[in-house]
């Protein structure tokens, strides 16, 4: 499915779930689309197998919880091996994401979070026996996550943009 297979429905649901999927039900996105709760559950099931919606999470606040480090890592990997070192990279202790670029020598970025310097020592020679070179390494002082504004209804008389 792309996204010209998506109707109104369907990228309202998504938007929905990217606000806030943990306190929005199908019935409070059935109830603001004139749809029924069971319709919205049918399609949240068939985002979730088309893989177009593929997880959920908190969004957690490292530093309140701890964990004062949260670094995000820019390397640059050989394009032949960038997918399944993105994949490797997954799996170090501590890496809470992995982006990977489509353009520029810098083509991935590895998110991290440690208790100390130590911590960060070791994800970066993790990282780098993987065969990512590491180009440089940044602070990361808050981060933010928000739902795309294009999966949202337009706004009508009756119905208010949130």
């Amino acid at each position: 499915m792309t996204l010209q297979g998506l109707d109104e429905l369907d990228r309202r649901i998504i938007y929905e779930l990217q606000r806030d999927a943990r306190h929005v039900s199908s019935r409070d996105i059935a109830a603001d689309v004139s749809a029924s709760p069971s319709t919205v559950r049918k399609r949240i099931q068939r985002l979730e197998d088309e893989g177009i919606v593929r997880r959920y999470g908190a969004d957690v606040d490292y530093g309140r919880a701890g964990y004062q480090l949260f670094v995000q890592i820019v390397c640059t990997a050989p394009i032949p091996e960038r997918d399944c070192l993105c994949e490797e990279a997954s799996g170090v202790d501590g890496v809470v994401g992995v982006r990977e670029l489509a353009t520029g020598e810098r083509n991935v970025v590895v998110t991290v979070v440690g208790e100390d310097g130590d911590d960060l020592t070791r994800i970066a020679r993790e990282l780098s026996a993987l065969g990512l070179t590491i180009a440089e390494e940044q602070l990361i002082r808050n981060d933010a996550s928000l739902p795309y504004a294009g999966f949202d209804l337009p706004t009508t008389p009756d119905r208010v943009r949130r």
